[in-house]
């Protein structure tokens, strides 16, 4: 018995380690070939791409502007970057104000009143594409920190993959322990169960995958889409946009921009628990889903440490070895992350500590939700 159960944690063990294997060099794509800078030529200004760089903010006084100055210094674009204020309580507003009376390029929007049945950021993003004078629209979360380069990237992988939407994990920032345990977790799901080969090639709705944090699209092809109006009600845009865009018959792509932006979600504990789970219904935590992660993710993390751990107590060697093996393979996903995706190393450390909270928490998701209670978010639910 301890043998078939030492099997089985290698065989789940093995499957997140052959998808970041083939799945890395898909979502770590090349930059583009072309000269994003215009080589020895001089290029005029009208003939750079043009972009409307659209930030949703509430209550974000503490990094708007380092936000907005960021996107203000992109390189080989044209942008105009406009603030949607959402009601805020503190100085977001004037903060902005003040930008915009020293360039231009800046617009401050007093957000409409929310809706019924409608999600804050949904409704911001979709006033912003209406107030938007360029043809290409980067939704920006206020904490991300755009690279100059990132854009034009962007941009092309956009047009020569002929693509609706293109979606960039950020860098991600992780000061505090359960930041680095647990904000990698987004990676770790992303590339060991969905097949890029697949996603990259298929327009099957099911494989759209995407970053909430940094959208770059298509004006024509978000309209086509249903603009942000199709996902109202969602808090999962990172998942939810993209399916639209793939519902509408258009192509989407998400890819890795460790050298494209950074950002820092959540600024402590509490933040971080409640950020795991405000969103997690539309994720994994339905009742569709989460018994096949749960299995998943902990068959590949905490199964091989209890088998070698019986092994050992019963003396059975060849459970032993095929359990060290599963162990080891375990955390070769996240030592992947560490070495390619300069994540911490503590996240490989305690994978399986963090695996099995991760998990506890898509279980408290879900129980919340069957209770019909639904985690607050910036003072809404």
């Amino acid at each position: 018995m301890i043998v078939a159960l030492s099997i089985l944690a290698l065989l789940l063990s093995a499957i997140p380690v052959l998808m970041w294997l083939a799945n890395l060099p898909r979502f770590q794509t090349l930059r583009p070939s072309r000269d994003l800078s215009g080589s020895d030529t001089v290029v005029d200004g009208d003939s750079l791409p043009k972009i409307s760089v659209l930030i949703p903010a509430r209550d974000e006084a503490a990094g708007i502007e380092t936000c907005v100055r960021h996107a203000l210094a992109s390189e080989s674009v044209c942008v105009e970057v406009l603030v949607l204020d959402d009601d805020s309580s503190d100085e977001t507003a004037d903060i902005v104000r003040r930008i915009a009376a020293g360039d231009s390029r800046v617009r401050l929007i007093s957000g409409a009143p929310l809706p019924a049945g409608w999600n804050g950021k949904q409704h911001a993003c979709k006033q912003l594409a209406e107030a938007a004078q360029y043809e290409r629209l980067a939704f920006l979360d206020a904490d991300v920190r755009l690279l100059p380069h990132a854009l034009a990237e962007l941009n092309c992988r956009l047009e020569q993959h002929q693509l609706g939407l293109v979606s960039a994990f950020p860098y991600q920032v992780t000061e505090t322990w359960l930041e680095r345990w647990l904000i990698p977790m987004m990676h770790f799901i992303l590339l060991s169960y969905l097949p890029f080969s697949r996603m990259q090639t298929m327009g099957d709705p099911s494989l759209a995958a995407g970053c909430g944090q940094l959208f770059l699209a298509d004006r024509n092809a978000y309209i086509q889409a249903g603009t942000h109006e199709a996902i109202h009600d969602s808090r999962h845009d990172g998942i939810k946009l993209p399916r639209a865009f793939r519902e509408a018959g258009l192509m989407t792509d998400v890819i890795d921009g460790t050298e494209l932006a950074s950002c820092r979600m959540y600024q402590n504990a509490g933040e971080v628990i409640r950020g795991v789970m405000k969103n997690a219904n539309e994720g994994i935590a339905n009742p569709r889903l989460i018994v096949i992660f749960t299995v998943l993710l902990l068959g590949c993390s905490l199964l091989p440490l209890v088998t070698l751990t019986i092994a050992i107590d019963s003396g059975d060697v060849v459970a032993m070895i095929i359990s060290a093996i599963a162990l080891a393979l375990a955390h070769v996903p996240r030592s992947l992350a560490t070495m390619k995706l300069g994540q911490s190393i503590q996240g490989v450390i305690f994978h399986i500590p963090a695996t099995i909270f991760f998990v506890a928490l898509q279980w408290g998701a879900m129980l919340l939700q069957l209770s019909g209670r639904t985690i607050a978010w910036r003072g809404r639910v």
